[in-house]
């Protein structure tokens, strides 16, 4: 579960995340609401890593798109 942090003033610094999968869209969001610039970086023309090539997910079985 994420919490959303409403940062106090102007974004003071920023952060580079390599890696668009789950884990670096996730840490780009929580970077972003802690008052970070976040450039999220991916070396393929989509993001969404190994989760983007999945049909279903276990163990629901729900379509991942």
């Amino acid at each position: 579960m994420t919490q959303k942090v409403t940062p106090k003033s102007d974004p003071v610094g920023s952060v580079m995340v390599l890696g668009g999968g789950i884990a670096g869209m996730q840490s780009a969001i929580d970077l972003a609401n802690s008052g970070y610039y976040v450039y999220l970086v991916e070396k393929s023309y989509a993001i969404g890593g190994m989760m983007a090539r999945l049909d279903k997910t276990f163990p629901t079985n729900d379509c991942t798109m």
